[in-house]
């Protein structure tokens, strides 16, 4: 699986560059993502405008990755929903532990106000 990373200054961007993202990728993802974090990198977003769907054990690793990054201080921040994408987090309430913004920049922006 292919990931593109962006950097702004202090934060990195992870566009998550799949249409489904499932159990076959999440670990690849969990696994690519803690090796950023152990770079140094603590200001996180995580671009999904490419994902149509995410199932549960995506969104796990998206949790474990936000323990492990708040774990040393860090923060990391979701951008970009399609409706189920949108809808999956409303239902599991996910937006009580994440902090969610509309667009890349919102969410660059509200590490350095």
């Amino acid at each position: 699986m292919d990931y593109v990373y962006e950097t702004y200054e202090d934060v990195l961007i992870q566009v998550v560059d799949l249409t489904r993202a499932t159990l076959k990728e999440a670990n690849e993802f969990k696994s690519t993502l803690s090796k950023k974090i152990e770079e140094g990198y603590r200001k996180i977003v995580i671009d999904l405008s490419h994902c149509e769907f995410i199932d549960s054990t995506f969104l796990g690793a998206l949790v474990v990755s936000l323990k492990n990054v708040t774990a040393l201080g860090g923060d990391l921040r979701l951008v970009g929903f399609h409706p189920a994408v949108y809808q999956m987090i409303q239902q599991t309430k996910m937006y009580r532990v994440f902090e969610i913004f509309s667009t890349k920049d919102a969410a660059i922006k509200s590490y350095n106000p």
